[in-house]
């Protein structure tokens, strides 16, 4: 799974065609964007904390994949996720969010990290949760579970922080792949999808049109050509997920590089 993963975000650092999710002249606004504008902004703080609580709807795994590696129980892990998200979600940390201090992973391990040092002076004996309706940790268990198995030893092997990126990666691929999926479905060609998705990262030689077409009752150049426009959905989709989490979508490549640094590092 690693390996796959790798080889999707890596396929995107040089995909054909359409490269930017930019229109020429017009100003794309993501979810990280929003928060940012909205730190000093009573006009739209409140549009900036829905942004903010969708993505820590999102982002929640890696979150927990750190706090897990700290040597934390399965249950003491979970709580303390759920108590981080409600600390940013009801605190002051949007009036505090500053601009000049990057992307939300990386602003988001450096909060987690924080956080975690202080927990260790202090008795979490406060209600958890609080009033943010997204904070149920059933739902996000059934909502997004990881579909990433990492070897015992290799996890134990790793430094927390490699560990968080590379959980990050694969709620970004993810998200992207669920995206796709819900698409054909949406349009009656799940099985398309199906039959076609396991080789999105696929080189030309493996990929057999012959058995796909026979499969799905259709030509060998039909098959080449959903195969195509897949590819090429699902790299706008995978750079749209990842630029929700920077300020410029110009960032976006630079966000890439660095996750698949992390999992090239993991494989």
């Amino acid at each position: 799974m690693l390996a796959t993963v790798a080889a999707i975000l890596v396929l995107e650092l040089s995909p054909p065609g359409r490269k930017n999710l930019q229109v020429r002249g017009a100003l794309v606004t993501t979810r990280w964007s929003l928060i940012l504008s909205g730190a000093n902004s009573k006009g739209v703080e409140k549009d900036a904390r829905a942004a903010l609580a969708e993505l820590c709807r999102i982002y929640w795994p890696p979150i927990l994949a750190f706090v897990s590696r700290r040597g934390y129980s399965a249950e003491d892990a979970e709580h303390l996720t759920q108590d981080f998200f409600v600390m940013i979600l009801e605190g002051d940390w949007l009036q505090n969010a500053d601009p000049s201090r990057g992307r939300f992973r990386s602003l988001l391990l450096k909060l987690i990290q924080n956080f975690l040092n202080d927990a260790a002076d202090k008795t979490h004996a406060g209600k958890r949760g609080g009033d943010v309706s997204f904070v149920s940790w059933d739902a996000w268990v059934a909502e997004a579970p990881s579909q990433l198995s990492i070897p015992t030893q290799m996890l134990n092997s790793w430094p927390e922080e490699q560990l968080f990126d590379v959980r990050w990666a694969e709620t970004v691929v993810g998200r992207a792949l669920r995206r796709l999926r819900d698409e054909w479905e949406d349009k009656g060609r799940l099985r398309v999808f199906d039959a076609l998705s396991a080789y999105l990262t696929a080189e030309r030689d493996d990929i057999s049109c012959a058995n796909l077409a026979a499969t799905l009752g259709v030509a060998q150049e039909t098959v080449k050509r959903l195969l195509y426009h897949m590819r090429q959905r699902y790299r706008w989709l995978l750079r749209d997920e990842v630029a929700h989490t920077v300020e410029n979508p110009a960032d976006v490549k630079d966000e890439l590089r660095h996750l698949c640094g992390a999992l090239a590092a993991s494989s």
